[in-house]
């Protein structure tokens, strides 16, 4: 399958996985709530678990990061080392994640070639960014996994393919072989259950081939070119891992490595789950702003003059998110007002474009000339209103992103702007479970 940059990973699970303790949440999620990363902690204990593998974002700026990563590195070797894991499984994973929301999401774990994909814009790679990728943010990351014994993914790829012949045909064979599922088990925090069985055999395998294939017969452009695999999830993350790529490739090159021992180094892959756009349970949300230290009338009048649009106070948390809810391109505003009571403004637009595409400018044109003024970026309506409410904070919730026209548009235009969309609520992304070695 090197023609599609997709390999059969070699996967590490730990010997009778408790997913309740072994699983967390991707760690760039909850980058504002300290306490929610307490209570996940709390519930681990001293159980094995990945949260002892990563490194949450919430903790990205401490003075003891470099501690963290070190002690990250003694974890991985000592699960490795200690007889945590069982054998690795050479096999794709098929796995069914259900939410707390009553939704199930169906993905395929893989290998994907990192010289296959490429996140700078306009790019014919087989793989790309779905959106705007931070330079900034990508070298605290190697940091992170340069050098790294495993890596754990929480990246999402969107295949698009509406009759289903990839993640769905792939349930459909797993299932019918018969094999006991190698995970199954509830998430901590109220996050749902997730279940995975293997796909191993030639015949399997050769399934998905042969799926891919048709697929990117029908993404293939006027060049050659195929789009066959869009960034959902993780982007930075990926991004990372084809730059500590690019370093090890250049120290191989340079030490007089033969092209094959180049192509069989495990850090020219990545591990990845694969969805379908059209799958029914997956759900494209918005991702909120956040910003602090700013003056919220001065803003939100800034923001109303430049997109031509009409303000309005509303009476309720309720009001203000069922209108930006109902829209294609209405923004929420929530803030503390002078008497320090928490209010709801709703600012309504004649955008045709995404909605995001022409905020996020305004927005970045704004901060600029605020120097004191910084901007987050938050997922889930809960975290709108806990924040917006607190002193010297306002919160902006988006409208919803739809998936029509995805890939076309990004084929067309390129990537979107920066955190544009997520897929599903927070509690909803993925949570890390399957381990891959890396670096030995």
């Amino acid at each position: 399958m090197k023609e599609f940059g997709i390999r059969v990973p070699e996967i590490l699970f730990p010997k009778n996985i408790d997913t309740e303790t072994w699983a967390v949440v991707a760690c760039d999620q909850y980058t504002q709530d300290r306490e929610y990363w307490k209570k996940v902690s709390e519930k681990v204990g001293s159980n094995p678990s990945t949260l002892n593998l990563i490194l949450p974002e919430v903790y990205l700026n401490d003075a003891d990061k470099p501690e963290r990563i070190k002690k990250i590195r003694e974890n991985m070797k000592n699960y490795l080392d200690n007889g945590v894991f069982a054998d690795a499984e050479k096999a794709f994973i098929y796995m069914e994640r259900q939410t707390a929301y009553g939704r199930t999401r169906k993905g395929l774990i893989a290998e994907i070639d990192l010289d296959t994909y490429e996140w700078k814009p306009f790019s014919n790679a087989n793989i790309r960014a779905t959106e705007a990728t931070i330079v900034e943010r990508i070298p605290p990351r190697m940091e992170i996994r340069r050098g790294a014994p495993v890596e754990l993914p929480h990246i999402m790829l969107l295949v698009n393919d509406k009759d289903g012949l990839l993640v769905e045909e792939a349930g459909k064979t797993a299932k019918a072989s018969g094999r006991k599922p190698v995970y199954n088990g509830k998430l901590m925090m109220n996050s749902g259950a997730v279940t995975g069985w293997t796909l191993k055999t030639e015949g399997e395998v050769e399934s998905v081939r042969l799926a891919l294939s048709k697929i990117a017969d029908k993404n293939k452009n006027a060049d050659g070119s195929v789009f066959l695999f869009a960034v959902g999830d993780g982007n930075h993350s990926l991004a990372t891992a084809k730059a500590v790529w690019d370093e090890e490739k250049a120290r191989l090159t340079a030490a007089g490595a033969s092209a094959e021992e180049i192509e069989a180094s495990p850090v020219k892959y990545a591990l990845v789950e694969i969805v379908n756009i059209y799958d029914e349970g997956l759900t494209f949300e918005p991702i909120h702003r956040v910003v602090f230290g700013c003056d919220a009338g001065k803003m939100i009048a800034s923001l109303a003059e430049t997109l031509e649009g009409n303000l309005s106070n509303v009476d309720s948390a309720d009001t203000l998110e069922k209108s930006v809810h109902n829209s294609e391109n209405s923004f929420g505003f929530v803030y503390a007002g002078p008497d320090g009571n928490t209010k709801y403004t709703l600012l309504e637009t004649s955008i045709t474009d995404l909605a995001v595409s022409r905020l996020q400018p305004v927005l970045d044109d704004y901060l600029k000339a605020e120097e004191k003024s910084e901007i987050d970026y938050i997922h889930g309506s809960e975290e709108v209103f806990r924040l917006g409410g607190k002193n010297g904070a306002i919160s902006i919730m988006l409208p919803p992103v739809a998936k029509d026209s995805f890939f076309e548009t990004i084929n067309g235009r390129g990537p979107l702007p920066r955190k544009s969309f997520s897929m599903g609520e927070a509690d909803e992304k993925r949570f890390y479970l399957e381990v891959r070695r890396l670096f030995s």
